[in-house]
């Protein structure tokens, strides 16, 4: 929950920061001269390039979050197994036997959402995340595509 309190309250941080931005690009704009409007131009692209971004992530989290609610419901989220060490950090030995055993359980079914969803924790816990975002890309497609894609 806490998580949730903070990404909303960044996301609404970040919009008062477009509008306060594209204020300024109007701004700038308004004043008329060729370097004041070509100012202006490039302050406008900059928070449109940002409400992408943001939608983007925004997108990708209730993805994320609706196949969590779903694997939940079939109990089949993971189970934290993890070793810590006395000040809460994930032990890397842990981590890495966790994950070596998530990414055998989706080479065995690539096709298998859950179990790129199962990989996607495990590179979380591991540490990379660009790893762990990819791969719940592909379980979100996964599961867009339906069963039919389970069967590869």
């Amino acid at each position: 929950m806490r998580a949730k309190i903070m990404y909303f309250v960044m996301a609404t941080v970040l919009v008062g920061y477009f509008v306060l931005a594209g204020g300024r690009g109007v701004a700038l704009i308004g004043i008329g001269t060729p370097l004041t409007v070509t100012f202006g131009i490039a302050v406008l692209v900059l928070p449109f390039i940002g409400a992408w971004f943001l939608w983007q992530n925004t997108r990708f989290v209730q993805r994320a979050n609706r196949l969590a609610a779903e694997l939940d419901a079939e109990g089949g989220l993971p189970v934290d197994e993890l070793v810590r060490t006395a000040g809460g950090r994930v032990d890397r030995a842990s981590a890495d036997a966790v994950f070596a055993a998530r990414r055998a359980e989706t080479e065995d079914t690539p096709g298998d959402w859950r179990c790129w969803f199962r990989l996607a924790v495990a590179y979380r816990d591991a540490g990379d995340t660009p790893r762990a975002r990819e791969a719940m890309r592909r379980a979100i497609a996964l599961h867009g595509a339906g069963p039919a894609t389970a069967a590869e």
